[in-house]
């Protein structure tokens, strides 16, 4: 029974590793298809913008070379280097942070930051920038700033992981 029981801990291990590829390939593969998608097919990079719907969701071209809003942007060979190395080391510790969690929904945050993350990553190899397109505009303000699913990704992620709790924290404030 013990032997039953310790190979089913082990498998729980291997387990988690599986969700976190699956849905962090998932996500990833999303993610490039959709810039294959609007860079390349619709050729935003050329008509720059696109309106999707009037007034709310418009494609328009944005290459990101630094992080969130364009923080760190230089144009340099060695910024963008250093951005992949970060991006690859914080993928790498959020993995072995997300194995070691007994929440699903933590390894579904945790998979969602790697994936976009990793979306980023291959942008900026590729592209030497980050191809970001998606700009929603609300109630007659202008947007400036575009985005893309990795962005998104990264973002659900990271809310879900600060801001909702997990079990282990529920059974502590019983």
């Amino acid at each position: 029974m013990k032997a039953i029981l310790k190979f089913l801990k082990e498998d729980r291990k291997i387990s988690s590793v599986m969700i976190i590829l699956l849905i962090s390939s998932f996500i990833f593969i999303i993610d490039q298809l959709s810039k294959l998608y609007v860079v390349h097919f619709l050729d935003l990079s050329n008509r720059l913008s696109i309106t999707v719907i009037t007034g709310f969701i418009y494609f328009k071209m944005a290459w990101n070379e630094g992080i969130n809003f364009g923080l760190f942007a230089n144009n340099s060979d060695i910024m963008r280097i250093t951005l992949v190395i970060i991006s690859v080391l914080i993928c790498i510790g959020i993995f072995f942070w997300a194995i070691k969690q007994k929440s699903f929904f933590l390894l579904i945050c945790a998979s969602a930051i790697i994936g976009g993350a990793l979306g980023n990553v291959i942008d900026r190899i590729i592209y030497g920038a980050v191809a970001d397109f998606l700009n929603i505009t609300c109630c007659g303000l202008y947007n400036p700033y575009s985005f893309n699913i990795a962005d998104i990704s990264i973002f659900l992620g990271v809310i879900g992981i600060i801001f909702f709790p997990t079990e282990k924290n529920q059974n502590k404030k019983s």
